[in-house]
């Protein structure tokens, strides 16, 4: 028989795990991988203290990191699309054309509306971010504006587009764990979701409008200008990122079309050492103009591998706790206390954001409060599309807000910004779960079950 741990152990466990990382990442401003260490050897020595042997811990510690797999994979091919795109001209050339079209004081809420149509139309935020939302850092940095705000207004958009496209991998899962409609879940999601963006999208005007330039933007812009050098052959591997999304082909082959098609590119001018260094060290440039350096020097693999590391422990970590039952034994007790549809609702919202910085997986904590409140669901009479909005509202948008999270991780690797600095910033994440509790207790747009 599976030995188990006790209610109190886990919960002491738990708040544990809180204060370890709390401490290490706020109080002593530690990259997570530290304090994720040490909350993982914590409960693996409490574990088997408790008779719990090595090789069941470490069977669900690996557990944990195949979850992973997949996106860590895919980080690595994402650092080196990076690193061709810039080596190739493509998002120097994205960049050229923003600071040709976009005025400072509008440039935010340009940058939300862009990054959420690109967004929806290939279902993927961390693709959006790393090709569309470098350009659009580089513009905006360079425009004045302030990183931590750019950062929070393309992650905005590109999570509303992840969430509101049927391609994306979060949405699909959503639907699948709640059983419901793909097409019924999404526009069950418009009840939360569009205020959400509507609230952000006028926040962003506001703040535009309050931007006044940094004396000398315009003639640092003019200079750099030249040395950008856009192409034509940019709309080729934009097009084929549209293309393979919409052909439904999923985000690894996808990548690698790109990749390969991008290499061609690459190698009518270059020899094959020179492409091997491009992929692993990323791209740098000959310009000795500070600004060009700052903007353009990134990708390649080698540039993920920190990245890589803390998000393959943070899985080990949620894979520790969701193996051995931490998580549901200490939210048994409560899930069966629940019985009004506010309360079931509001619990799930907090689960699908407590699970994020535990487990520190978007699909774990997705998946999670999934099943421990389906049957919640059903018992207070609520549809099984009102259960999936509300894991999507918590579970999928919160994990860009966790330092250790593989979703905000990636994104302060890709945008060049700490996670606690464009957290205030990130209005849609944060209004996401805000809304759906609204809903929950006025029970505007909850769907009942008929």
């Amino acid at each position: 028989m599976k030995k188990t741990l006790g209610t109190q152990l886990s919960t002491i466990i738990l708040i544990s795990v809180i204060i370890i990382l709390s401490t290490g990442v706020i109080g002593f401003g530690l990259s997570p991988i530290v304090p994720i260490f040490l909350a993982i050897s914590f409960i693996m020595i409490i574990a088997r203290f408790q008779g719990i042997g090595w090789q069941e811990s470490q069977k669900a510690l690996i557990s944990g990191i195949t979850t992973g797999i997949a996106p860590l994979f895919l980080f690595l091919l994402i650092g080196s699309l990076i690193a061709l795109w810039l080596a190739t001209g493509v998002i120097p050339t994205m960049v050229w054309v923003g600071f040709k079209i976009l005025n400072p004081q509008f440039f935010l809420p340009t940058a939300l509306l862009t990054t959420a149509i690109v967004g929806t139309l290939i279902g993927s935020a961390f693709t959006t971010l790393s090709t569309v939302g470098v350009a659009l850092m580089g513009v905006g940095t360079l425009m004045g504006l302030n990183p931590a705000l750019i950062a929070g207004t393309i992650l905005s958009g590109a999570i509303f587009g992840d969430k509101s496209s049927p391609l994306s991998d979060s949405t699909n899962l959503a639907s699948a764990i709640s059983e419901t409609d793909l097409f019924a879940h999404i526009k069950n999601l418009m009840w939360t979701t569009l205020p959400a963006f509507g609230v952000t999208f006028l926040v962003t005007i506001i703040l535009g409008l309050g931007h006044h330039s940094v004396p000398g933007t315009t003639q640092k812009i003019a200079l750099l200008l030249p040395l950008l050098k856009p192409t034509w052959w940019a709309i080729v591997p934009l097009l084929v990122l549209v293309i393979t999304s919409w052909a439904k082909i999923p985000a690894i082959p996808s990548l690698m079309i790109n990749i390969l098609v991008s290499s061609v590119a690459f190698l009518i001018n270059h020899s094959v050492s020179a492409y091997a260094d491009l992929l692993i060290h990323g791209f740098k440039t000959t310009s000795h103009n500070a600004t060009l350096i700052l903007l353009l020097n990134r990708g390649g693999i080698s540039a993920m591998m920190d990245t890589v590391m803390m998000i393959m422990l943070a899985l080990a970590l949620g894979g520790l706790l969701d193996g051995l039952g931490i998580l549901k034994v200490v939210m048994a007790p409560i899930v069966k206390h629940l019985h009004s549809q506010s309360s079931v609702i509001l619990a799930t919202l907090l689960t699908g954001i407590s699970a994020n910085f535990l487990v520190g997986e978007q699909y774990l904590a997705t998946i999670l409060p999934g099943q421990l409140f389906k049957e919640s669901f059903t018992r207070v009479h609520l549809s099984s599309l009102a259960l999936g909005r509300t894991i999507e509202d918590s579970g999928t948008v919160a994990n860009y807000l966790v330092p250790w999270g593989v979703a905000g991780a990636f994104a302060a690797q890709t945008l060049g910004v700490p996670v606690l600095a464009f957290v205030p910033f990130t209005f849609f994440a944060l209004l996401s779960p805000v809304m759906s509790a609204i809903s929950a207790f006025t029970g505007i747009g909850l769907k009942q079950l008929n």
